[in-house]
């Protein structure tokens, strides 16, 4: 690259990381769902709506909204006037305290509860609702919504900053769709803001903190619930192998909740299973059958035929291919341990390791290998940081 091809590139670079560290995240809600119809509440402030044709009208405390889909445009409606149509329409909170209640197809009684903007609109046969709202609320709620059962706050910190790393990773994935990230797992879980004050501290406390790897480039910052004892490394899981996602021996889960688990199948039924995806051998000898994991394999293996251990996860939904198949007369058992994909941190362990007086850092530098925690404004330009 030449000298000025660089410029060009870092001048384009710094004007996307300007985007990406400030304040706003948009967040498609209900992306999994079609929603038709949503009844937004104002909780508390005020909020106005506004059509873009010109005309704004204000909701107080406690005043609801209608707005459905009809012939490919909104008819938006409050409690107490008639309704209008209009291609889009954008919600805003006019006090700082403003927050609002949103459910959609009415749904009773699940509310969720958000903040900032609400942006509506009607695109290929659903209403589309995206939420504007401030990054470390959205962190916030993503921590409430991913984080598990954990009530320690450094267990919150961990998560705030594994949040807070995705986000900014994939800042850019719905960029197309016009906004930034959804709220399902396809993303990252969020279900509102939250009220829980540990988790809340936990955020403020690591504001614009993130995950780099030796590169200075923004981790993938996966985790799980549980990974049995042993994470997993990446490219046994996923087929792509990154340096900072390494088998690591974990002996702080190996009590919790998700742990172990059993599975039985009928031996005629794991034949059956096996043949299917190719298995040509005799199946009298049922030890054959036999499978040991001390430490995490990739493969399942009966004589020279081989199965990935992903693919017998998928298929019979297990909770983890960390397992063994132990024969007993004409039963088959699968014994298990752990939950989830495995790779990355394991939450379970974290929450054990924060229990035991880890602190946040030292909790992310024994699950991610070779990392360090930086602030969003200091990671320097770096394509693969878009």
């Amino acid at each position: 690259m030449t000298m000025v091809g660089f410029r060009i590139f870092l001048i384009s670079f710094l004007s996307v990381i300007s985007t990406l560290v400030s304040a706003q995240v948009k967040i498609r809600l209900f992306a999994n769902q079609s929603p038709e119809s949503a009844v937004f509440t104002v909780v508390e402030g005020r909020y106005s709506i506004n059509t873009y044709h010109g005309g704004t009208t204000p909701l107080s405390k406690g005043e609801s909204l209608i707005i459905s889909r009809f012939d490919g445009k909104l008819v938006v409606k409050t409690r107490n006037s008639t309704g209008f149509v209009a291609d889009s329409a954008l919600i805003s909170g006019q006090t700082p305290e403003a927050s609002f209640s949103l459910r959609i197809n009415g749904q009773t009684p699940v509310r969720q509860y958000y903040t900032g903007e609400l942006i509506c609109y009607s695109d290929l046969g659903t209403l589309v609702l995206i939420n504007n709202c401030d990054v470390e609320k959205y962190i916030a709620g993503v921590v409430r919504a991913e984080g598990g059962s954990g009530k320690n706050i450094e267990y919150f910190k961990t998560q705030a900053v594994i949040a807070r790393t995705y986000m900014y990773k994939y800042f850019e994935k719905h960029k197309q769709d016009k906004y930034n990230v959804c709220d399902n797992t396809h993303c990252q879980a969020f279900n509102g803001i939250s009220t829980d004050t540990l988790i809340n501290n936990a955020v403020v406390y690591t504001h614009g903190e993130v995950i780099i790897d030796k590169d200075s480039v923004l981790i993938i910052s996966a985790f799980h619930s549980n990974c049995g004892g042993e994470t997993a490394s990446s490219e046994d899981v996923w087929l792509t192998s990154q340096p900072y996602l390494k088998s690591v021996i974990d002996p702080y889960c190996v009590s919790s909740r998700n742990a172990l688990w059993e599975k039985s199948i009928g031996i005629e039924e794991w034949v059956a299973y096996l043949r299917k995806s190719g298995f040509s051998g005799n199946s009298d000898d049922h030890s054959q059958f036999g499978f040991y994991q001390k430490s995490r394999l990739s493969t399942y293996t009966v004589g020279m035929f081989t199965m990935p251990l992903r693919t017998i996860r998928n298929d019979l939904n297990l909770r983890s291919t960390f397992f063994s198949v132990v024969t007993e007369g004409d039963t088959i058992k699968l014994k298990g341990r752990g939950y989830g994909h495995g790779v990355g941190l394991c939450q379970e362990g974290a929450m054990v390791m924060a229990v035991k007086g880890s602190d946040y850092k030292q909790i992310i530098d024994f699950y991610y290998v070779g990392v360090v925690i930086s602030d969003i404004e200091s990671v320097p330009p770096n394509p693969t940081n878009l």
